[in-house]
């Protein structure tokens, strides 16, 4: 409502610099951005918890991964037989989604993908599944 009334007295004002979709109704107030903040900050408190009370060897993607790349190593036909390759995109999508949850490409200064921990887990997974196809 109030965009429309301020659209009418450019429009009646002759005022053409006007940039639709950069309007002061988009700029949150200051006590909004505190409540977003503590919102946000709750959320990764809460979130830093998840875990907790899971052994380290099932949280960490780089352990899981070594428990696979094990059976893989030492009992390929099971290994196989499980469809382990497409399991474990669900597996880990828990993990990698409470990595991300405070991650921001549009921040500055954010983190490339590729330099994160459990990217670097899954690409050396990948490398040395492919090195071990190739033998």
């Amino acid at each position: 409502k109030h965009r429309a009334c301020r659209r009418q007295a450019r429009e009646r004002s002759g005022v053409v610099a006007h940039h639709e979709g950069l309007s002061s109704d988009d700029e949150l107030t200051p006590e909004e951005v505190t409540e977003f903040q503590k919102s946000k900050d709750n959320v990764l408190e809460d979130s830093r918890k998840i875990f907790e009370d899971v052994h380290a060897d099932f949280c960490d993607i780089r352990k899981i991964l070594l428990k696979f790349q094990e059976w893989k190593e030492k009992f390929p036909d099971s290994y196989c037989d499980a469809y382990i390759s497409f399991c474990l995109p669900k597996l880990l999508n828990p993990l990698i989604r409470v990595q991300l949850i405070n991650w921001n490409p549009l921040e500055q200064g954010f983190r490339e993908l590729e330099e994160m921990p459990w990217f670097r887990a899954i690409d050396e997974f990948s490398n040395a599944r492919n090195e071990s196809t190739s033998k």
